[in-house]
């Protein structure tokens, strides 16, 4: 692995572990690194900008530069043109925080967000920032619909747990996959954020692909006292129509990914 090589392997590690941070150590062990390489890479990418030493907790974390990249990237994309008015309605129908997402490697990134201005809870959610695929609705959604390779990849992997409601067996994960599959649309039931649920479903082109994501976020005592029906029934509804009227638009809209 060249210095260039070793460079993105950590910046796209560091960025996966973002909430926590990771530690030297950690990042060594992680990209499998001499600690001179790693010492010496690192010390550059604070220097520059693009990752943050907390020096309380002694770990490494992506900048808000990264951020800012990434969303100038994610603003120039035509899946957020195409998909809003249809992310506008299901904000309107619900009432709730919604999201439009991709996948991005063994990760998702959000692509757009539309939040109620009077909602009392801050979701850490944003365009352009990633999240991961085992434990978010939308990202249980794309990885259930992804190709057999991705799926072992994630599989495969450490499933960190956010709350105690994370899935981090990879059988029982499996096993939600496949029900994602056949009922068509995902939830997160506190699985990232204690007090949050998610539902979450497909967007596909016109040869069936599934592209990209939407989903409804909302406090979990809603649910717990009159079901989510009503959001499930939203989500489908509007990721149905997403891609009944502009299929043919997202496959164009998606060459920047081949």
């Amino acid at each position: 692995m060249n210095t260039l090589e070793k460079t993105f392997s950590i910046l796209e590690r560091v960025m996966a572990h973002q909430a926590s941070g990771l530690s030297f150590s950690e990042i060594v062990k992680t990209n499998n690194l001499p600690k001179s390489s790693a010492h010496r890479i690192l010390h550059h990418l604070v220097n520059l900008g693009y990752l943050v030493f907390d020096q309380n907790t002694k770990k490494f974390k992506g900048s808000l530069k990264i951020a800012r990249l990434g969303a100038l990237v994610t603003e120039s994309i035509d899946l957020r043109t195409v998909a809003r008015p249809y992310l506008e309605r299901l904000h309107e129908m619900t009432g709730h925080t919604c999201h439009l997402g991709i996948l991005n490697g063994t990760r998702g990134v959000y692509l757009d967000k539309i939040e109620p201005k009077t909602y009392g809870i801050r979701l850490f959610s944003a365009a352009g920032k990633d999240f991961p695929l085992h434990c978010t609705a939308i990202g249980k959604t794309l990885l259930a619909f992804s190709d057999p390779a991705l799926k072992s990849q994630v599989l495969a992997e450490t499933l960190d747990s956010f709350t105690e409601y994370t899935i981090t067996d990879p059988e029982i994960l499996h096993d939600e996959l496949e029900k994602i599959i056949k009922s068509g649309y995902a939830v997160d039931q506190e699985e990232i954020t204690r007090g949050i649920v998610c539902v979450a479903a497909p967007i596909r082109s016109h040869n069936k692909e599934v592209v990209a994501s939407i989903s409804v976020t909302f406090l979990s005592y809603l649910a717990n006292e009159r079901g989510m029906e009503h959001e499930i029934e939203a989500v489908i509804n509007c990721s149905k129509q997403i891609t009944q009227e502009t299929g043919g638009k997202l496959i164009e809209s998606l060459v920047y990914r081949k």
